[in-house]
């Protein structure tokens, strides 16, 4: 073999779906393969364009898109497509342009199908797999959102530091000594700038051509140099970086400049990103360097409840990362027990399945397996890979939960047709005491493996649940056992259990009941998405609410929910440990107003959760 061709092979190995391939199909596969290249913003595929490969990137970054010209998916190295093409008569159905100069490996289309029609782990992955990948890639996706959304503006944390054009570079550099700053914006007399230097400038272009400090800064600034407005987004700020290779960057207010910021700047801005955190995790190689990463994830949430994000985008990108951890974990897993003996799905639960985790949360997961699942055979194999990845979770600061609703209890590791069986007798059998501890099923997500299960049992579920009133009504029954902590007189209720004295569960008394009516409700209507503020449209959508009673249930669950995403954040500026339990008495008189009106917007919930489903 070619260097080049042993450099594939090697490349193939590490991605899905080719390292399921057994050694000669692999081979065969690194042996047939064409590069081409393509620079960012060209085009790749057009629609129904004739199409004769498997499209497979190994370096940049690609988008595809439906027909009418919307996002369909962004994909990076290891990322296919044209495979729905291949399947469906050999014409391009989701156009494709390169997002980054591009490095793309074609797979021709007759040994694609081959792999197809012989392979039956490669033909799941490539006929149902493209909505999942793109499920399983939100992390990602969804991280990304801080650094789009942040300006520039926020990275500004003093006054620009300034010097005239008649000065000459001996003060310059003093200047730049006194006030600690690696570079100068040069004014004229009118205050308008006209050049930049830097620490770099002054090496290069003094001290090295041997040329006087008495040397005029007009001399070796840069002139006319690019600036950024400050309104605009740290991403174009990066992007102009990048393309005009700088490392300073002047910021201008209505063309008045206001400070400079540098590479530095950004990068420790996206040190604290959830896209950072997330590319970080999968570059890490064992157990303890994921670890190392938790003070990370605590300055990102930190981070976006500063930058004033609401709970959907904190709860969307801690879950992201949650289940970046986990992806990693099992990836870990599988190189040290080795490839699994049957197909599984690692399942999240609760919080993490509706995008809504916080910084302070246990571990609620499972495994479904391949029916072909053999326990004399394969329980030893995934015992171990269901230890490894929640004892890693642990490590990693998501507790282990103490009701064991975890991959590791037996009773969370059946095949696809026994959690079939789970949710049938769930539904068409219902009793509280069966429901208790079984609600959190109800908010699944597959986050590895065959993901498709997961949805397949989230389609079950929103075919049977509307069918049977005594389920709804027996879930109702146990949701209504956490009511909002308000007294006859709207007075709060404060715990007494000891240690939280005096104080407001907000998860138990708060989000936890919001979560637990807006799933019965969905469950009544046949909504399949997870998620609380989706679930609320689609409720909204089919008018079971009173006229503005769904939209007065979205505010009231943002404001309970944003109480306690500060109520965090402030103990993680403080270096305490975060909890749930908030004392009134350190909100605001506007805080304290607010959240009583959210509680009773709560407590009238309930009341009609009980009326409407008989409870």
């Amino acid at each position: 073999m070619e260097i080049e061709q042993i450099e594939i092979l090697e490349f193939l190995k590490r991605h899905s779906p080719f390292q399921e391939l057994p050694a000669g199909q692999l081979l065969q596969v690194a042996l047939s393969i064409d590069i081409g290249y393509f620079k960012a913003g060209s085009e790749i595929l057009r629609f129904n364009a004739p199409l004769n490969a498997l499209h497979l990137i190994r370096s940049g970054a690609v988008e595809t898109f439906r027909r009418n010209g919307d996002l369909y998916n962004r994909l990076s190295a290891g990322g296919i497509f044209g495979e729905q093409g291949l399947l469906r008569g050999g014409k391009v159905r989701f156009p494709a342009s390169a997002l980054e100069d591009t490095l793309i490996y074609f797979i021709p289309n007759e040994v694609f199908q081959q792999l197809f029609d012989e392979n039956e782990f490669f033909a799941d992955y490539v006929e149902v797999g493209d909505s999942e990948r793109r499920k399983t890639s939100k992390a990602s996706t969804q991280a990304r959102a801080d650094l789009l959304g942040a300006t520039v503006a926020t990275l500004l944390s003093r006054e620009p530091v300034t010097i005239s054009t008649d000065a000459n570079v001996w003060q310059a550099a003093q200047l730049m000594t006194e006030q600690k700053v690696s570079s100068l914006l040069i004014l004229d007399a009118k205050q308008h700038l006209t050049g930049i230097i830097t620490d770099k400038d002054i090496r290069a272009r003094l001290v090295a051509p041997g040329l006087k400090s008495e040397t005029p800064v007009t001399d070796i600034m840069s002139a006319n140099p690019v600036t950024i407005e400050q309104q605009q987004y740290i991403f174009e700020a990066m992007m102009l970086m990048l393309r005009h290779n700088l490392h300073h960057l002047p910021v201008v207010k209505q063309q008045h400049t206001v400070g400079v910021i540098a590479i530095s700047d950004i990068i420790r801005f996206e040190s604290q990103s959830s896209l950072y955190v997330v590319s970080r995790i999968f570059r890490q190689q064992t157990v303890a360097e994921l670890q190392a990463l938790v003070p990370d994830v605590h300055a990102c949430f930190v981070r976006m409840v500063n930058e004033d994000a609401n709970s959907q985008m904190i709860g969307s990108a801690m879950a992201a990362i949650g289940r970046s951890f986990k992806q990693r974990l099992l990836e870990l897993a599988e190189a040290e027990l080795g490839p699994p003996p049957v197909p599984y799905c690692f399942l999240a639960l609760g919080s993490m399945a509706r995008d809504e985790q916080l910084i302070l949360t246990d571990q609620d997961n499972a495994l479904i397996l391949d029916n072909r699942f053999d326990p004399a055979q394969h329980n030893s194999y995934f015992q171990q890979l269901a230890t490894f990845v929640c004892d890693g979770l642990a490590a990693c600061g998501y507790s282990y939960c103490t009701g064991k609703i975890m991959a590791t209890n037996p009773e969370w590791r059946q095949p696809l047709k026994v959690w079939q069986q789970y949710f049938q007798n769930w539904i068409a059998q219902p009793s509280a005491e069966r429901l208790l501890h079984s609600s959190i099923f109800f908010d699944i997500d597959g986050v590895w493996g065959q993901t498709q299960w997961a949805e397949q049992l989230q389609q079950l579920v929103s075919r049977q649940a509307q069918k049977h009133p005594l389920f709804l009504a027996s879930m109702t029954r146990n949701a209504l056992s956490r009511t909002p902590p308000l007294g006859f007189f709207k007075d709060f209720v404060m715990e007494q259990d000891g240690k939280q004295n005096n104080s407001l569960n907000i998860k138990r008394r708060g989000t936890a009941p919001f979560v637990d009516l807006i799933r019965i409700h969905a469950l009544a209507i046949g909504a399949t998405d997870s998620n609380s503020f989706s679930r609320l449209q689609q409720i909204i959508a089919a008018k079971v609410l009173p006229q503005g009673r769904g939209e007065d249930l979205r505010d009231a669950f943002e404001v309970i929910a944003m109480t306690r995403i500060r109520h965090q954040a402030a103990a993680l500026r403080q270096g305490s440990e975060p909890d749930n339990n908030v004392l009134p008495e350190q909100l605001s008189e506007f805080e304290r107003k607010h959240l009583k009106e959210a509680f009773q917007v709560l407590s009238n919930a309930q009341k009609f959760l009980k009326f409407h489903f008989k409870a």
